[in-house]
C-alpha cells in the first residue's frame, strides 16, 4: 500500500470517542419493542419510541455506532447523485417528490434534535453539488435539472466555473447539511437511556420466534420477548422468507481524512462518472479536514482493496498537493433493486416485525426518516411515506431486470470461487498478509498477523456456500455473492451470514 495511506483502517468519526461499555445480554428479558442495530436508523427509532412511552430494548452485535453509520461521509442531503430523473421514470412524479420530501424530513428531524438537545456535533448547512468532468455526462446533468424543475426542488444548474474544483457541468441542491455522526448519536443514546431505554452491546440477534408476542433469540441462546421487533441491523438479521439477499447487493466504498493548508471550506461535492469522488470538509482539532470518498465496487469483487485507497490518495494529491492523509476507512452499503430503501413490515404476514435496510449510501437522511415511518407504524399512525418505501413493492422496471442481473452475478461468482486454482500454502504468507491458500488439497483462507501467527479458515460462506475473497485493505473475508463479511478468525462482521466461517487446524 502507498506509504501515504495509513496502514490500518480507522474512521475519523470514532477517533477519541469513548465507548459506552453497555453490558452483554446475559438472561432472558421482555419489553414492548426490541430494536436490533446500533446505527442511525436503530438508535433514532429506539429514541423516538422511548420518548412516546414505549419500553424499548436496543441490541447491537458489537458496539454502538461502529457499523456503516460510523464509517460514513456524514452528508445529510436529499441529493443522492443524479437520481430524481431516474425516480420519475420508474415511480412517477408524485412518488419522486415524496422521496425528496421524506429525505428533507430526515434532515429537518436531525436539525431539530441538534437544536432541542443542544448537541455539539459540527452541524452546518451546506449546498450540495453533483458535478462532472466528462462531456458525455453533461446531458444527464441537464436531465436532472429538468427533474428538479418538475419537482420544484430548491436548486438547479449552476455555472461550473464558480466551483472550487474542475468541472464541465454541475447541479446544486440548496440548503443541505453535514455533521459529525458519532457526536450526534452519542447524545441520542444518552437521551434514550435517560428516558428509560435499555441497551445491550456485544449481543448478536440471529433469529425470531414469531407469534403474537415474538421473541428475539441471541447467539448465546437468550430471548427477548416483545410486542414488536425492528430489524435495523444493516442487513436484516432475520429474513422471514422475505428473500432480502436476492433483492439487494452490497457495495464497498472508501474514505480518507486529509489535512491541507488550503481546504475547500464550503459545499459538499460528488461526481457523476466512475470512479466516484465525494468531497467535503469537517472541523478538525487543528483546522478543517477534507473528507474524500469514492472507489465503489461490489463487496468481494474487483481489485485488491488497497488499490482503491491508493487511487483516492492520488486524487487527494491532485486536489491538495500538500495534503497529509490522517485516517482511512471503508464502508459497506446495501442497494435495493430500484435504489429506494426497504422500510416497513418485513413481509406482508409479519405485522409486528419491521425492517429498515438498503439505504443506497444515503443513510443519514434515509435512516432517520425510516425511524419516523417505523415509529408511526408501531403507534398505528398514518405516514405519507409508507407506500413508497414498503419492502413488498415490485416494479417491473427496473425490478425484474435488476433481479435477474444481480442473481446472474451471484451465479457467476459462485462458480468462479469453486473452480479457481490455488497453489499457495499458509506458510508462504509474510507478516500482515492474507490470501486464499491450499490446506490438505482444499481451498482455504489464511492470514499471518504481525506476531507471525496464522489464522486459517474455510472460505466457504456460511450463508449459501459461495467462496469468500480476501480484503487486504480491511483484513477481512468478503463474500462476492451476497456481501457477508468475516474477520480473520471467521467471526461474522456483516450479514446475511449468521454463522462464522469454520476454523481450520493445520496440525
Amino acid at each position: 500500500m502507498n506509504d501515504q495511506v495509513p496502514k490500518f483502517p480507522e474512521p475519523y468519526w470514532r477517533i477519541d470517542m469513548e465507548p459506552f461499555d453497555f453490558p452483554t445480554l446475559s438472561e432472558d428479558t421482555s419489553c414492548e419493542v426490541v430494536v436490533v442495530g446500533g446505527g442511525i436508523a436503530g438508535i433514532t427509532t429506539a429514541y423516538l419510541l422511548q420518548k412516546e412511552g414505549k419500553n424499548v430494548v436496543l441490541l447491537d452485535a458489537g458496539v454502538l455506532i461502529n457499523g456503516t453509520t460510523g464509517h460514513t461521509t456524514a452528508k445529510i442531503t436529499s441529493q443522492h447523485g443524479l437520481f430524481y430523473h431516474e425516480l420519475i421514470q420508474h415511480f412517477g412524479k408524485e412518488k419522486a417528490r415524496l422521496y425528496y420530501d421524506a429525505n428533507q424530513e430526515g434532515l429537518e428531524l436531525i436539525e431539530s434534535l441538534v437544536n432541542d438537545l443542544g448537541i455539539d456535533c459540527d452541524f452546518s448547512h451546506e449546498d450540495a453539488f453533483v458535478f462532472t468532468t466528462d462531456p458525455d455526462e453533461i446531458f444527464n446533468i441537464k436531465k436532472e435539472d429538468d427533474a428538479y424543475s418538475e419537482l420544484d426542488i430548491n436548486g438547479g444548474l449552476i455555472d461550473e466555473k464558480t466551483l472550487p474544483i474542475h468541472a464541465r457541468a454541475a447541479i446544486v441542491m440548496r440548503d443541505q447539511a453535514q455533521f459529525h455522526p458519532v457526536k450526534y448519536l452519542n447524545v441520542l443514546v444518552k437521551e434514550f437511556v435517560k428516558a428509560g431505554g435499555t441497551v445491550y452491546e456485544n449481543t448478536t440477534a440471529n433469529d425470531v420466534k414469531t407469534g403474537e408476542r415474538p421473541r428475539v433469540v441471541t447467539r448465546d441462546g437468550h430471548e427477548v420477548e416483545c410486542d414488536y421487533v425492528v430489524a435495523a441491523s444493516h442487513f436484516p438479521f432475520y429474513d422471514g422468507m422475505g428473500l432480502y439477499y436476492t433483492r439487494m447487493h452490497a457495495e464497498r466504498s472508501y474514505s480518507l481524512a486529509v489535512k491541507t493548508s488550503k481546504p475547500i471550506a464550503t459545499g459538499m461535492y460528488i461526481n457523476v462518472e466512475d470512479p466516484k469522488r465525494s468531497i467535503r470538509s469537517t472541523p478538525g482539532a487543528d483546522g478543517p479536514l477534507m473528507i474524500i470518498g469514492g472507489e465503489k465496487h461490489k463487496t468481494g469483487q474487483g481489485v485488491d482493496t488497497s488499490k482503491h485507497y491508493e487511487a483516492l490518495a492520488a486524487y487527494s494529491k491532485e486536489l491538495f498537493p500538500d495534503g497529509e492523509i490522517l485516517h482511512r476507512w471503508a464502508t459497506h452499503d446495501l442497494i435495493t433493486m430500484d435504489k429506494v430503501p426497504y422500510i416497513g413490515h418485513l413481509t406482508k404476514k409479519h405485522k409486528n416485525i419491521f425492517v429498515a435496510t438498503g439505504f443506497h449510501k444515503w443513510g443519514m437522511t434515509n435512516g432517520t426518516v425510516a425511524a419516523k415511518i417505523i415509529r408511526d407504524g408501531i403507534l398505528e399512525k398514518d405516514n405519507r411515506y409508507t407506500e413508497l418505501f414498503t419492502p413488498h413493492r415490485m416494479k417491473a422496471d427496473p425490478g425484474i431486470k435488476e433481479f435477474v442481473k444481480e442473481n446472474a452475478n451471484v451465479a457467476k461468482y459462485f462458480v468462479k470461487g469453486k473452480v479457481d486454482m490455488v497453489r499457495r500454502k499458509p506458510e508462504d504468507l509474510t507478516s500482515d498478509e492474507g490470501g486464499v491458500v491450499t490446506v490438505r488439497g482444499k481451498r482455504a483462507g489464511a492470514y499471518k498477523d504481525l506476531d507471525g501467527r496464522l489464522h486459517v479458515v474455510d472460505t466457504t460462506c456460511t450463508h449459501l456456500g459461495c467462496e469468500c475473497e480476501w480484503n487486504d485493505g480491511d483484513r477481512t473475508w468478503d463474500c462476492p455473492c451476497h456481501g457477508s463479511r468475516f474477520d480473520v478468525e471467521g467471526v461474522v462482521i456483516e450479514g446475511p451470514a449468521d454463522k462464522p466461517l469454520k476454523k481450520l487446524d493445520l496440525d
